[in-house]
């Protein structure tokens, strides 16, 4: 995914930087670079799912590194956005095991469906589609990630309740 030029308003406000700094106190002070994976997924949160280029240069400021550092953990991981995302962020495992179970198809089916191709967000924002490396749940084949939960054995049928779920509102996307 390319770094996003796109402005984005940059607000690390009191409360962020009171949970950066907690998170940063779990580590030696000459290991800040350790909080970083906590830390970008706090700052992402609180920016609408993204990480703009001028946002990680924050956060490499922040914890005294260089911004070629979160560069690299940002394009490396698929959890951390470079742009603005759907709201509701269909995340299909494309390893093996979910393929063989009719995964592509499904995959097909939820772009159709929503009208978008693989990487682009639906024109209201609400739903993006993905396809990511192994989620770890090869016994419950096909699945995906949707925001911090696994929905698993996945048909047509379940995408569908899961897209009439996210328009309703009823779909909470994290557990915290």
């Amino acid at each position: 995914m390319e770094r996003s030029h796109i402005k984005q308003e940059i607000n690390i406000t009191d409360a962020l930087m009171t949970r950066i700094n907690e998170l940063i106190s779990h580590y030696p002070e000459d290991k800040r670079k350790s909080a970083l994976l906590p830390v970008l997924h706090e700052v992402q949160d609180a920016h609408d799912n993204w990480l703009s280029t001028d946002l990680q240069i924050k956060v490499a400021e922040i914890l005294g590194i260089q911004p070629i550092e979160v560069f690299e953990v940002v394009t490396f991981y698929t959890m951390y956005n470079q742009r603005p995302i759907g709201k509701y962020m269909f995340e299909f495992c494309q390893t093996s095991p979910c393929c063989l179970n009719g995964l592509e198809n499904l995959m097909d089916y939820t772009c159709n469906k929503l009208g978008v191709k693989v990487g682009e967000p639906t024109a209201d924002g609400l739903f993006e589609v993905r396809g990511v490396e192994c989620l770890g749940a090869c016994g419950y084949a096909p699945m995906m990630q949707l925001g911090d939960f696994y929905q698993e054995h996945l048909t047509e049928a379940k995408i569908d309740q899961l897209i009439t779920d996210c328009k309703d509102g009823k779909i909470t996307l994290h557990d915290k």
